[in-house]
């Protein structure tokens, strides 16, 4: 059983001291139970917006495999799925407070699960306002690469000293290469809005490689552009945990997620998710 609400060690907390659990700011009732959920039909789920292949409005329709694995989670509970299509904040401290245990300071409202979380055990121990649980996927960074600039041997980081290398602004894969070699491949670093954006500069011949999460690359893959993961020297953590977020106060809702996510990881749902839309999948630790 998949089970991220639980520490593996009895001390994984013991040297973090509880700060008071904040108030709600409102008389409403942030989130809701499961009975309220069955009760009423439906269950809101919190996606990032724009964030193919996670998650993004296809007109009106929601797609990505975000989407697909809360329909899943909402099936299993036997209720609809209602996504809420939210902006990502500075930081994963404010996007779980804003859709998951408070609510944002002007507009919108909490949502009863939110996808796409990053787990840490030690960061669960710090934001006690959230239930992590049901981890679904191992993303992972990887290079995607003009294969006719890279006939014989794929690159690694250290060809972007010479080579241009498009990355999302402000993303994991550009604080890495930014500081590499004390700066040796700024000069060659271009810079874009989103991984979608910059999978398209590589399409279109404007840089020789892309780095990213792998999904984001997979999705943005044609038949010139290679993708490889290879090793990243002095890369802290080159794949995390993704899971779901739920208020503490619901924790009945936060071990049904959890349920279902395990079911649908040892039947294969998930995993034909990642395929239906084109890409690899790599199953969490468990």
């Amino acid at each position: 059983m998949i089970t991220l609400s639980a520490p593996a060690h009895a001390d994984r907390c013991a040297d973090w001291v509880p700060q008071p659990k904040p108030q709600n700011a409102s008389r409403d009732i942030v989130g809701q139970d499961l009975d309220t959920i069955q009760e009423r039909g439906f269950i809101t789920i919190a996606v990032y917006d724009d964030f193919p292949p996670y998650s993004w409005k296809d007109g009106a329709t929601p797609r990505g495999i975000d989407v697909e694995i809360g329909k899943l989670i909402a099936a299993d509970i036997g209720v609809d799925a209602r996504f809420n299509f939210v902006t990502a904040g500075e930081t994963l401290d404010a996007d779980l407070r804003n859709n998951v245990w408070k609510g944002p300071i002007v507009g919108g409202a909490v949502s009863n699960i939110m996808m796409r979380v990053p787990y840490d055990s030690a960061y669960t121990c710090r934001v006690e306002q959230v239930v992590f649980t049901g981890q679904y996927y191992k993303e992972s960074i990887a290079i995607a690469y003009d294969a006719a600039s890279y006939p014989e041997e794929k690159p690694v980081p250290a060809y972007f000293r010479f080579d241009t290398v498009a990355v999302e602004n402000d993303s994991i894969a550009d604080f890495y290469l930014s500081s590499l070699a004390g700066g040796q491949l700024l000069n060659n670093i271009r810079r874009f809005p989103t991984m979608e954006e910059a999978m398209a500069a590589l399409a279109a011949g404007e840089v020789k490689a892309a780095m990213g999460p792998l999904a984001q690359l997979e999705h943005g893959q044609t038949e010139s552009i290679g993708v490889h993961q290879p090793p990243l020297p002095g890369f802290s953590r080159g794949s995390w945990t993704i899971g779901l977020g739920v208020h503490f106060a619901y924790r009945p809702l936060a071990y049904w997620v959890d349920d279902a996510i395990r079911y649908a990881l040892d039947d294969g749902r998930i995993e034909t998710i990642f395929a239906d839309y084109g890409l690899n999948f790599s199953a969490p630790e468990r």
